[in-house]
């Protein structure tokens, strides 16, 4: 009885570590790929942490609100063979940011590529 207790716990522990990878990280299906689009706005925040950097920037609308865009990049890792760096943007630069938007309408989404000061930081689709 007690071979067999250890045997369901241990068949537990396995499967619970087996599981973890696969909550661990998301995908892209909150994103829309046919819906990519340029915005250009003033920088309010440049989150450079894992698992994912954000870029937050604001954005006027048609009718002149201010809308206040999210960005996800990549890690930090990832980024700094881009050429992107902890100090890249800061609050008050002017940026153009293409990216693939949130399917529910919400004002965020995947980055591909942002220029500041005429230079591009691209990063590969799909990372």
């Amino acid at each position: 009885m007690r071979s067999r207790l250890r045997a369901i716990f241990l068949a537990g522990v396995g499967l619970l570590m087996v599981g973890v990878p696969v909550f661990a990280h998301h995908g892209n299906s909150g994103l829309d790929p046919t819906k990519k689009v340029t915005l250009k706005g003033t920088v309010t925040e440049w989150v450079w942490a894992n698992p994912h950097c954000w870029l937050k920037f604001d954005v006027k609308d048609d009718k002149g609100n201010v809308v206040h865009w999210v960005a996800e990049e990549n890690a930090p890792s990832t980024l700094v063979n881009f050429g992107f760096t902890r100090q890249t943007f800061k609050p008050g630069d002017e940026v153009a940011v293409t990216m693939i938007v949130a399917k529910n309408g919400a004002a965020s989404g995947r980055a591909n590529q942002v220029v500041l000061n005429g230079k591009a930081y691209a990063v590969i689709e799909g990372q």
